[in-house]
């Protein structure tokens, strides 16, 4: 199914302004199910990888020798918002690892979630790295060097044993090999893989599928765990939380610069969508009409996301000015 997707701005009744996004969804084979004009366009994987960047934690035994439970695997996961919650959750993953805050490489920004927010300012609560959306990543990370007696110092740098290794896994499951795949600096100061969307959703299809072996059944382990705790993987506010907390049949996952993958275990469809200018804004909605074009969200669950499917904009007063829409077409077959 060939389709052209955007999401068009509108103030009061006037066409604003639009984004265009590229979409590709497939199967477990990486056979194509969906599919805009640029599905095999190539970008940044950004948070969208941490599943499995996670992988070898799980698929080599470690989770079990350290006892991790589902949320500190859904926290490694996670861009979280930086909540109590959330940080509790880390402190206790580098408890059991023998790890301090200071190890952690990924820097300190201020808590997203918005409670969280004001108490640290109004409390003037220290500046850990804590509070950093990708530092239950990190603390994976470092259980991993833990496990492996790797070097923890460094362990963020693409010379690292660590990163190297997470650079074969993140190709192995999306479909290609690491020759294939470049890497740049994410924002928390580790790898970041530039893959085809096509290959993205490929890894989300193996992500939602129910494959015997010892990566699908480490792979089923890690979506259980973001599945059955929505809220550590993201937490009040993300879109990606919301929709698994709206649709419990799916498990989600955003990135940075307008990046939302989504998979669907009943089916083992993995859907990639990428907003072409990065906008943040027009990801929801455009991925919400992928998802019900392709059957992947019943109506209950599309109620729930409702705000998503269509932003209201308000201006500095409070009023309502204007919404953002997604426009998903289907086009005639073409041949690829």
């Amino acid at each position: 199914m060939r389709v052209h997707l955007e999401v068009q701005v509108w103030r009061g009744t006037i066409p604003e302004s639009r984004h265009r996004l590229q979409l590709a969804a497939c199967d477990v084979n990486g056979a194509e199910v969906a599919a805009t004009e640029a599905a095999d366009s190539v970008t940044t994987f950004r948070s969208a990888a941490k599943p499995f960047q996670l992988l070898p934690l799980v698929e080599r035994g470690h989770a079990d020798r350290w006892s991790f439970s589902d949320a500190e695997l859904a926290v490694m996961a996670a861009s979280h918002t930086g909540t109590a919650a959330h940080l509790d959750l880390v402190r206790g993953i580098l408890a059991k690892i023998d790890c301090r805050e200071s190890d952690l490489a990924c820097g300190f920004h201020e808590p997203v979630d918005p409670d969280a927010l004001r108490e640290f300012r109004e409390r003037r609560l220290p500046p850990t790295p804590l509070y950093n959306n990708c530092s239950g990543k990190h603390a994976g990370m470092l259980a991993m060097c833990r496990a492996e007696s790797w070097p923890t110092a460094g362990y963020e740098r693409p010379s690292h044993p660590l990163q190297q290794l997470l650079h074969r896994t993140v190709a192995s499951v999306c479909g290609t090999s690491p020759e294939r795949v470049p890497i740049a600096i994410d924002g928390c100061s580790v790898c970041v893989f530039a893959l085809p969307l096509s290959g993205m959703a490929l890894g989300y299809a193996r992500l939602s599928s129910s494959a015997d072996d010892a990566r699908g059944q480490a792979l089923s382990r890690i979506r259980a765990a973001m599945m059955k705790h929505p809220w550590a993987t993201g937490g009040k506010g993300r879109f990606s939380t919301e929709l698994m907390e709206a649709s419990p049949a799916l498990v989600a996952k955003g990135g940075a610069e307008g990046l939302e993958c989504v998979g669907w275990p009943a089916r083992g469809i993995g859907i990639a969508v990428k907003c072409e200018d990065g906008a943040a804004r027009a990801v929801a909605p455009a991925t919400i009409a992928a998802l019900a074009q392709l059957g992947a969200l019943e109506e209950p669950s599309r109620a729930r996301v409702a705000d998503w499917e269509r932003p209201l904009l308000r201006n500095v007063a409070g009023l309502e000015v204007g919404h953002l829409s997604a426009e998903l077409r289907l086009l005639a077959s073409t041949a690829r």
